[in-house]
């Protein structure tokens, strides 16, 4: 490797980790304050760029001169930075005191609704930008052509940490955000307006994603999909650096920029799993980040969301689950091809996301990564039959064992974190796995996948299929609900709610908990190798993180408080997602609407919800 393509690569290197510590900036302001984790961070980052593609060139055609060019630049910032404003004042402003679950589905929501108003607005093409003027060529630098436009963005970075230092070390309002991020709960004590305080986060922290979108116009086109991959970047700075630490943003982006320059040309098959991998590494080593520090005791959930009140079934309970049952066993003489085919995925997703429910409500482990081990029982399935020819019944044993296999080995690091660094580390974990099913190409076809996962002869008929499905998922939930109910139910949830008491007593916290993992990731994985057999093919977007984001939507939607949430929940989102999808490009739109109407209307989810109502009818008929 010689010098000069050292060189060259280290400042493509810097320029990188200039642009992503813009964004992971503001990211981590927003978090720091506010404590929520922001999924429409990405989103503002995008139409930062859009609105630099619609002002760069009615501005140079006035003047084309550079100083017009960064005029455009901060004007796309100041507009994002306003777009997150009415974002904090019309929607998150009404959930600060929810659980941090329905804070982040929320936003989940926006991601969907501001990517529908982008494509109805640019439309769903790229969209270049202009040059900037003085910076179209390129430098020679010990032998290598470096673009001027890349040496302008790694004077950004610092530029902008060290306007970012000064308004939080030399403003009122920085000194705030800084008292907050350590103890809200002290700064609102002190008489600090916190409304006014979380505006003015959301606003600068918009407006460093908007500026961050809007450097990339003269390097990339803005898309519609380039939200997600840097919301993902920008989460791995954050966590890396330091939940609230934009010094440790920026030591993050330095790291990252440096490994994604060099692990391209030195292990260019790697190069989706690196971050992640150092990600896992540092959270492993050092919890709470490079620079980070261990959260206040003020801001520490001591009780996770999860399920209240959960009493033994009773009589009413088991014949309403009886006639349930019943219905689902007389579906397929009603229903016709498509509606059974709808019914198997919504009692294989019934089934995933029991088991996410098994594992936050009753044991308090936050994931951010379940479909990893959707992932993982559907690509055992279908390795099982492809690679191996065993039949589908050892098939659909095999895909459990894989899943607790899995979440075993990730379990031992996972369990030992808590709050959003025990949550991000299962996001690594997912996306790690994706990136093994993405480029071990001579295993798992990569992109491409595994096709020809048929069931075998005696399961081809799709209401022979749905029986077994209805039997498996139904089996697999009543085992997981029995499992509630059992001595190991009740310590589980004991180290939930106060792990120290739980270790008092002589519970061992860390095994029930890894336990818990391995359990949900074995139900999981079975669920994943269903899923494998009704579609025929399996490819990488099972571990994607938008499946996961769909296991952890569905337990929302049907409430994480209820017992039965979980089943509601994939019923509702699943067929929801089916109704919206044939209004063409407006679908995700209807659908974030949807999940932002639920979120605000009813916290509790569907279930808890409607069990709300009844208290309230029974209450009235009472005082009546």
């Amino acid at each position: 490797m010689s010098l000069s393509f050292m060189i060259a690569q280290f400042l493509n290197g810097l320029a990188s980790a200039s642009s992503l510590f813009i964004v992971a900036s503001g990211l981590t302001i927003v978090f720091g304050v506010t404590r929520i984790v922001n999924f429409a961070h990405g989103s503002l980052y995008m139409l930062g760029a859009y609105f630099a593609v619609t002002l760069m060139q009615p501005l140079l055609d006035l003047s084309r001169s550079f100083p017009m060019f960064l005029l455009g630049l901060l004007v796309a910032a100041a507009l994002t930075g306003l777009v997150g404003l009415c974002i904090e004042v019309v929607l998150l402003r009404r959930v600060y005191r929810a659980p941090e679950l329905l804070q982040l589905l929320i936003t989940f929501g926006l991601v969907l609704v501001i990517e529908d108003l982008v494509v109805r607005i640019w439309g769903p093409l790229e969209l270049l930008g202009p040059r900037a003027p003085g910076l179209r060529g390129a430098i020679t630098i010990a032998g290598s052509q470096v673009p001027s436009y890349d040496l302008f963005l790694i004077a950004m970075g610092p530029l902008v940490f060290g306007l970012v230092w000064l308004v939080l070390h030399r403003t009122r309002f920085g000194i705030l955000v800084r008292a907050a991020t350590q103890d809200r709960d002290m700064v609102a004590a002190l008489g600090v307006n916190q409304s006014l305080l979380f505006t003015g986060a959301l606003f600068l922290g918009g407006a460093l994603a908007g500026f961050g979108g809007a450097l990339q116009i003269p390097r990339a086109a803005a898309s519609p999909q380039m939200d997600i991959a840097i919301l993902t970047d920008a989460f791995v700075v954050t966590v890396i650096g330091g939940m609230g630490s934009v010094p440790g943003a920026a030591l993050a982006a330095l790291i990252i920029g440096q490994l994604n320059a060099f692990g391209i040309a030195l292990l260019p098959k790697s190069t989706l799993v690196l971050v992640f991998v150092l990600m896992a590494g540092v959270l492993i080593v050092r919890p709470y980040g490079l620079l980070g520090r261990p959260e206040p005791l003020s801001l520490r959930v001591a009780v996770p969301e999860g399920f209240t009140r959960l009493m033994p079934p009773t009589p009413a309970l088991w014949l309403m689950c009886g006639l349930v049952v019943a219905a689902l066993v007389v579906l397929p003489l009603l229903a016709d091809a498509y509606s059974q085919k709808i019914a198997i995925e919504v009692l294989i997703f019934a089934l995933a996301a029991f088991a996410l429910a098994f594992l936050i409500g009753n044991g308090g482990v936050v994931s951010f990564g379940h479909a990893a081990y959707f992932g993982i029982g559907a690509y055992a399935a279908g390795l099982a039959v492809k690679r191996l020819g065993f039949g589908m019944e050892a098939a659909l044993l095999l895909a459990p064992l894989a899943g607790a296999a899995g979440a075993a080995v990730f379990g031992v690091f996972v369990v030992r974190l808590q709050g959003i660094y025990l949550a991000m580390l299962t996001l690594a974990v997912a996306q790690i796995v994706y990136a093994v099913a993405v480029q071990w190409i001579e295993v798992t076809g990569g992109d491409n996948g595994i096709v020809g996962v048929w069931p075998a002869r005696w399961a081809e008929g799709r209401v022979t299929y749905y029986y077994l499905t209805l039997g498996v998922s139904v089996t697999g939930i009543f085992v997981l609900h029995r499992m509630l109910h059992a001595p190991f139910g009740y310590a589980l949830r004991a180290a939930r709610d106060s792990a120290v008491r739980a270790d008092a007593i002589g519970l061992d916290v860390g095994r029930l908990r890894l336990l818990a993992f391995m359990i949900a990731g074995a139900a999981t994985a079975l669920a994943g190798g269903l899923y494998a057999f009704s579609k025929g093919s399996i490819d990488p977007t099972l571990l994607a993180i938008p499946q996961s984001v769909d296991f952890l939507a569905m337990l929302l939607i049907g409430g994480i408080q209820q017992i039965g949430g979980a089943l509601a929940g994939a019923a509702a989102l699943h067929l929801l997602r089916v109704w919206a999808l044939p209004l063409g490009d407006m679908w995700r739109m209807v659908l974030g609407l949807t999940i932002i109407a639920i979120v605000l209307v009813s916290p509790q989810g569907i279930v808890g919800g409607v069990a709300q109502l009844v208290q309230r009818q029974r209450r009235a008929r009472t005082s009546s």
